[in-house]
């Protein structure tokens, strides 16, 4: 417990830095190279519409094949740089989709904090915000509202070695802090009504993780913030908790203008109802949310340990992995991790022996020779991981690749089993949203008695694909992506060695 204790006030990665001009935060990045990198994800620009706090021109009204203004702000809930400066945030991803359906040209305003997004669209210098804001029965009575698209509550993230607060009275007198215009901060002055007593600082942070920061450096007694937002917060900062729901949930939605572009609300309920109708809203949901809280306080302590102490030592043979498979490294790295803790030497009871824990029979197939080299090991495992990745050809990303890691711990036999019980529910076995579902199933017998494979451990493997996603997202924030010196000849690397036959079915 020592290192786990040392690691627990150490934050995994440094806090992402935000440079403002005026009101606007972000300024768009013009060079042709970074334009490459988002030309899949559409026209997007994080650029400066506002010229000075109080001022500002509208936006011109929408048009077909024009562009659309989406005002927001930085955080791991809504819009951020990824280590390799990619945009991501599931406001973003869902945005950018609406956009490109709709055939608009999309630019992202990125405003300081969350407070200047509702008066920067109430001054429409935007079409719509999409900065995770709560419908709250006061911002209906200033704003209209696009279809809700997800439920949180509010909590008071606290420090594990604090006291937890049982109720609203263990809140007074100790130092609380807010984001204003949040929904926390409504959530507050409703129960501040019936609370005596109660009282609360607006913070300057810049979001919920800096907010909960906080907390863990002593600086305040206690944060109230959204739910899902304090979840994210907590793979950086180990120690965290939440507690007292307060207020009710509240559903989140994009706001308009008052008086908007009769044509936006239109296509944005055809567009909502689209992707509930077919999955792509709950595969984003579960994308961006559906792993989290699965991991301790002592789990992602440490991770946090090994990655400063032990990943060192083997980034090198994780990058020559990518080199072999074209997986991200840091994909490899994270089922590593949840194999083995890092630990080339480790032997399961079930025989699986290594730094990726494989099977003597599925090595030999992938070329390793001596399963306690570190080396060959993750080089094995990446191969082998990448061939189950390309049997599941049919399923879209990311979901191919967590149904894959699901097969490298159950055997693809078993993954074959579950994915036939999802057709027979009527569920869609090519989405991870649905396959987590059904793969429990396989541990019960009479369940098992109908496949072909038998009984297996299913819940074990959504336990390790959703814990390895989960590591990979924190690698994802802190580590930079691998860029091979030769990766033109990428397609030339057999991901397995010539001659080797498939591994068997049966899992491990």
């Amino acid at each position: 417990m020592n290192e786990v204790r040392h690691a627990r006030r150490q934050r995994i990665g440094q806090r992402r830095s935000a440079s403002t001009t005026g009101a606007a935060a972000t300024t768009a990045d013009a060079a042709p190279a970074r334009r490459r990198t988002l030309g899949a994800l559409g026209v997007i620009a994080a650029g400066s519409l506002l010229p000075g706090c109080g001022g500002g021109n509208a936006v011109p009204d929408l048009r077909p094949g024009g562009e659309l203004v989406v005002l927001t702000y930085r955080s791991a809930t809504t819009w951020y740089e990824d280590a390799d400066n990619r945009r991501a945030g599931f406001e973003f991803e869902l945005a950018d989709r609406f956009a490109r359906e709709a055939g608009y040209e999309l630019r992202f305003v990125v405003l300081p904090q969350l407070a200047d997004v509702l008066p920067a669209l109430e001054r429409r210098q935007g079409h719509l915000a999409a900065a995770g804001i709560a419908a709250t029965p006061e911002l209906e009575s200033r704003f209209r509202f696009g279809p809700a698209y997800q439920e949180v509550g509010v909590v008071v993230a606290y420090d594990v070695d604090a006291r937890r607060p049982q109720t609203l009275a263990d809140l007074v007198g100790r130092r609380v802090e807010v984001l204003e215009g949040s929904q926390a901060q409504a959530e507050l002055e409703r129960a501040r009504r019936t609370a005596t007593g109660l009282e609360w600082a607006v913070s300057d942070a810049g979001d919920t993780e800096e907010l909960v920061a906080r907390v863990t450096q002593g600086r305040i007694d206690y944060a109230v913030a959204e739910s899902h937002a304090v979840s994210l917060a907590r793979n950086f900062h180990t120690t965290i908790a939440s507690a007292l729901p307060i207020g009710t949930p509240r559903r989140l939605a994009w706001a308009m203008p008052s008086r908007p572009d009769e044509r936006l609300p239109r296509e944005l309920a055809s567009f909502f109802e689209r992707i509930r109708g077919d999955a792509t809203l709950s595969r984003l949901l579960d994308r961006y949310y559906g792993h989290l809280q699965r991991l301790t306080e002592a789990d992602l302590a440490h991770f946090a340990a090994r990655v400063r102490t032990v990943l060192p030592q083997y980034r090198r043979f994780f990058h020559e992995a990518q080199d072999v498979t074209g997986l991200d490294w840091r994909l490899i790295a994270a089922l590593g991790f949840q194999e083995s803790h890092w630990d080339p030497k480790a032997v399961s009871h079930t025989g699986v022996r290594g730094l990726m824990m494989m099977q003597d029979d599925t090595a030999a197939k992938m070329g390793v020779r001596n399963l306690l080299d570190p080396r060959e090991n993750i080089l094995g495992g990446a191969r082998y991981l990448a061939m189950l990745r390309d049997l599941l050809a049919r399923a879209p990303e990311p979901d191919r690749t967590w149904i894959a890691l699901a097969a490298y711990n159950i055997g693809f036999g078993h993954l074959e089993d579950a994915r036939t019980l999802a057709r027979e529910r009527k569920l869609d076995p090519n989405l991870w949203v649905h396959l987590k579902d059904v793969l429990p199933l396989l541990m019960r017998p009479e369940v098992a008695a109908r496949t072909r494979f038998g009984i297996a451990r299913g819940g074990e493997a959504v336990i390790l694909t959703e814990n390895v996603r989960q590591y990979f997202d924190i690698l994802r924030r802190i580590e930079p992506a691998y860029r091979p010196a030769f990766e033109s000849l990428r397609e030339e690397i057999s991901l397995v060695p010539s001659g080797a036959r498939l591994p068997r079915l049966g899992g491990r």
